[in-house]
């Protein structure tokens, strides 16, 4: 019998590291992971060892390697890398060493650096050039702060000795052991040096930043060859054929490929991303321009993007920080003990807003406590502002394309949750679609990885299928109910804006 071909997926999330395989019709036949420490040694601050990214990495790739090994009809002949984004890594050329700890996208220790910069005007041409704000989301201010904070990076740049990278490029530079430091240009466009429509690092911000050109990886688009995973590691030999952010990756994953289909994936945070063909479409409403996916010869599809920087948290937070479940799917038990949440509402802001407020100083809040508010109530309320949150990045999508959205495709750990994704369901309006398996961040840069490889020839076909098996969530709210629930909403969210005054 022919060996199966199978597709390669290395997933490198925040929390996590996964392995995965699929095959040319993008079915998970196998998959691993490995968790990843996260540090917060100051409030605001978040950060992680590179080396440790890496060692999860290949824990995950040597524990897929040990389920297949006793496969004997299968072909792995392509694989595609998907990370974290904006996550900054600086580290020496001649050696590897890391420059520092890698400055996780959730940051906001440089909230100072890019107030500086809006003050001397610079934030309006790095709008227009890159389609991202002065945030400390982004990678650009992450980059000075490093440089300035670590003796051995700024030992480094000086030397000529610096690499920096977000985390496909650091994966894709252990993988191939220092061989090709490159990235994408999904990945590059979340870093505020690279030009979204001219697809080119911008000289005159990365000297802003302090990076010279030579610490900058080669641009690249999102598939094409990229070297061989090396001698030694699992999967060795193994061409490395796509390279993808993972907001961009589910995107595809959940074979969004046309004009005005959207996806939100409810990780660590939870992203919304509305495809937007091929060209930029600007939004007045506080959403990113971004750049999706390329074919091999750099012609880009474009997306918009609105981000939430906690979801999977909230979920974390009730289970580490309040202890009232003891494992992660128990937050559906118990919400679920309750019809409602008993006027509690929820603002998961606890390292801040992102889209469309960009408050880097927001926090968490809960109010509408009563004397007989339950846990259940909490969980509750923790479930539906996840929801709230990103119907309210639905509506930026609606009024920056000035059209309504048909449906919402939903993937991530916490999409799991039905109650979340019937609360989805609700607060937007929309039918919500839920795929068989929730991995579609792997397979999404696995799917472009076997287009690279030539294994799949048309994605389009793939798309036909993508309903088959899902589950479907529709509203259940009439429309004033809706308005209501939305206008509570708001006035919560601005309490968390203003909870120092």
């Amino acid at each position: 019998m022919a060996d199966q071909p199978l597709l390669l997926a290395l997933d490198q999330g925040t929390s996590s590291s996964r392995a995965a395989v699929f095959n040319a019709k993008g079915v998970l036949i196998a998959s691993a992971s490995a968790p990843l420490k996260i540090e917060y040694p100051a409030n605001g601050w978040v950060q992680q060892d590179p080396i440790e990214i890496w060692q999860s990495q290949l824990k995950a790739m040597k524990a897929l390697e040990d389920l297949l090994k006793n496969k004997q009809d299968i072909s792995i002949i392509s694989c595609g890398i998907t990370n974290q984004r904006e996550t900054t890594i600086l580290w020496k050329r001649s050696d590897g060493s890391p420059c520092g700890p890698a400055l996780v996208w959730q940051d906001g220790r440089t909230s100072e650096i890019c107030s500086k910069w809006k003050s001397e005007n610079l934030e309006n041409e790095w709008i227009n050039r890159t389609g991202l704000l002065l945030d400390p989301y982004f990678s650009a201010s992450k980059i000075f702060w490093l440089l300035n904070n670590e003796p051995s990076a700024k030992e480094a740049l000086a030397k000529d000795d610096l690499c920096f990278g977000t985390v496909e490029s650091w994966l894709l530079w252990q993988l191939t052991k220092g061989k090709n430091h490159y990235s994408d240009m999904s990945n590059a466009s979340r870093t505020l040096l690279m030009d979204l429509e001219k697809l080119e690092w911008l000289q005159p911000f990365t000297e802003v930043v302090g990076l010279k050109e030579n610490a900058l990886p080669h641009l690249v688009p999102c598939r094409g060859d990229f070297g061989k995973i090396q001698n030694g590691l699992p999967f060795e030999g193994v061409k490395i054929q796509a390279l993808l952010g993972d907001q961009q990756a589910a995107t595809l994953g959940q074979l969004c490929l046309n004009l005005g289909e959207a996806k939100c994936t409810y990780g660590t945070g939870a992203f919304l991303v509305v495809n937007t063909g091929q060209n930029v479409r600007r939004s007045s409403h506080g959403l990113l321009s971004t750049l999706g996916w390329t074919d091999d010869k750099g012609v880009p599809t474009y997306c918009l993007e609105g981000s939430l920087f906690n979801a999977g948290t909230v979920v974390q937070w009730l289970r580490d920080g309040l202890g009232i479940i003891e494992t992660a799917d128990q937050v559906n038990v118990l919400a679920e003990e309750v019809n409602d949440a008993g006027g509690v509402m929820l603002v998961p802001a606890f390292t801040g807003l992102g889209t469309p407020y960009w408050d880097p100083d927001a926090r968490g809040v809960i109010v509408g406590i009563t004397r007989d508010t339950t846990r259940s109530h909490i969980a509750r309320a923790a479930l539906e502002g996840i929801a709230l949150s990103v119907a309210a990045l639905v509506q930026l999508a609606e009024n920056s394309l000035q059209e309504n959205l048909e449906e919402l495709a939903v993937d991530g750990g916490a999409a799991a949750s039905n109650l979340l994704l019937q609360a989805q369901a609700d607060s937007t309006g929309l039918l919500v679609r839920r795929p068989k398996s929730l991995e579609s961040t792997a397979k999404g840069v696995a799917l472009l990885a076997g287009v690279q490889s030539g294994l799949i020839t048309n994605l389009d076909e793939l798309a036909k299928s993508r309903k088959q098996g899902a589950e479907i969530f529709l509203p259940k709210l009439d429309r004033n109910a809706r308005r209501k629930w939305k206008s509570d909403w708001e006035n919560a969210v601005s309490r968390s804006r203003h909870w120092h005054e």
